[in-house]
């Protein structure tokens, strides 16, 4: 593989939703997750991280290839094909090891661990040691956000795991506005039970749900990549540069869905360090909208990054550069730019759809 990662870098990622439901609470009738005290929208990790997913598996290989990999790299984080029907089947973690580890040759992995962990296990451990490398070399979610892959059944009382702490890790997103959560209308749908030819409607049977949505949530998520980390799932600059692309990409093509519908990118940053050491922490502490209430559109957000920019500049001579890209119609985006810029720091644009 590549050279690995050796420094560290932080992101800001902004994206706003508007008339949707960006991250549903299965607890709360699948209202959008809220901190109700703040009036702040919530949005998991979990979420980001599924869209990115997604659009990995969807990418061609020969789009994949234009990314600079070859082979089409695989994702851990999926459904599998069943081979007999060719429908998407969810499988258990153990069952997704399981035929990974077939796949690249061995063929019992929970004896394999077992063995390896023994004092006379050399030959094992030479040969576990290959295979994790191989499962790294084809899994790309794997090298950027880690796992904790299952080995016997699933209630860990048989057999072991193979954990990856990822180098790349997201907090939860939150609004920076104060969110109005829209009425619900209830939804149904229905269908007829009856037989066809005879006239017949025949029983009816429905469903019912409401729909919740926002009506308008500027959404922040900080993210760090840890060089520390990254020796450890074997993360390249190239895995860095496809998570740039990716986050500008993957919600406008896959939040299309009836109630995810109307999220688009505004703001990425990826600040990287000269070193391995260096974090400043989370910057959505030093963003200030000057108005966080009554807020429709991207047109009506004013947000000063007036605090950011002096943090970024006090720590320049331990930045490398800073990956930036805004979509065009966010105006305080383009007054970033040049106070960037104006600090002495090295700005690099990151490809994205919408980019200006």
């Amino acid at each position: 593989m590549k050279d690995v990662v050796g420094k560290n870098s932080e992101l800001l990622y902004l994206y706003d939703a508007k008339m949707c439901n960006p991250n549903g609470d299965p607890d709360e009738e699948n209202k959008p997750r809220m901190d109700y005290e703040t009036g702040r929208n919530l949005v998991s990790d979990v979420r980001l991280k599924r869209y990115l997913r997604d659009y990995w598996l969807a990418l061609s290989e020969d789009e994949w290839r234009k990314l600079g990999y070859a082979p089409r790299p695989d994702v851990w984080g999926r459904h599998v094909e069943d081979k007999k029907s060719g429908l998407q089947q969810v499988v258990s973690a153990k069952d997704r090891i399981s035929a990974l580890a077939g796949e690249l040759g061995v063929e019992d992995l929970n004896e394999l661990v077992k063995r390896a962990s023994q004092k006379k296990g050399d030959k094992e451990r030479k040969k576990l040691k290959a295979f994790i490398e191989q499962l790294l070399t084809r899994l790309v979610d794997v090298r950027i956000f880690g796992a904790t892959m299952p080995i016997g059944d699933e209630s860990g009382r048989k057999g072991e795991s193979i954990t990856f702490i990822g180098p790349v890790q997201f907090s939860w997103g939150y609004s920076l506005n104060r969110v109005e959560i829209l009425p619900s209308a209830s939804i149904t749908s229905h269908f007829a039970s009856g037989r066809p030819g005879r006239g017949e409607e025949g029983e009816r049977y429905g469903t019912m749900g409401k729909d919740w949505r926002v009506k308008y949530s500027l959404l922040t998520f900080y993210g760090t990549v840890s060089a520390w980390r990254a020796c450890h799932t074997r993360l390249t600059q190239q895995d860095v540069e496809l998570l740039d692309h990716s986050l500008l990409r993957a919600l406008p093509l896959l939040a299309t869905t009836r109630s995810k519908l109307g999220q688009t990118p505004r703001l990425y940053l990826r600040v990287q360090y000269k070193d391995d050491r260096t974090f400043l922490g989370d910057p959505r502490a030093w963003l200030e909208l000057e108005c966080e209430t009554g807020l429709e559109d991207v047109k009506d957000v004013q947000l000063n990054f007036t605090g950011f920019v002096e943090r970024l500049g006090s720590a320049k001579d331990k930045i490398e550069k800073v990956g930036f890209w805004a979509h065009p119609d966010f105006a305080s985006a383009k007054q970033l730019e040049k106070a960037l810029a104006a600090v002495g720091l090295a700005i690099e644009r990151v490809r994205g759809l919408g980019a200006s």
